[in-house]
């Protein structure tokens, strides 16, 4: 589980990394080269998603509701954007989605 939660970090980093230098580059009119370096790290999260140990199906399914958490952390830190309330419920449902899905007891 402890891998799983490093691989999602690290997929999650870099996947908002390089969607975020996409997003500067065709919406805030930054540097083609901004693009270009959000296209390879876009690339990596893709490899780096290849390392998880566990079922494709559910690996991203839990995935899903960390990169939720992850992106609205980003919002905050990055785009300087304040969670409200309701965003806040929805992060706290997404995580106990994750939780559902990575610990459930099964056969």
């Amino acid at each position: 589980m402890i891998k799983s939660l490093i691989y999602f970090v690290w997929t999650g980093l870099f996947e908002l990394g390089g969607c975020y230098l996409i997003w500067l580059w065709l919406r805030q009119g930054q540097s083609f080269w901004l693009g270009i370096l959000g296209g390879i790290t876009l690339v990596v999260y893709g490899v780096i998603s290849t390392f998880q140990p566990a079922n494709f199906g559910r690996v991203y399914a839990a995935y899903g509701g960390v990169f939720i958490v992850m992106a609205m952390l980003w919002g905050w830190r990055v785009d300087k954007v304040t969670p409200d309330n309701y965003d806040l419920i929805g992060t706290f449902v997404a995580l106990l989605s994750v939780l559902i899905i990575m610990f459930a007891p099964r056969n």
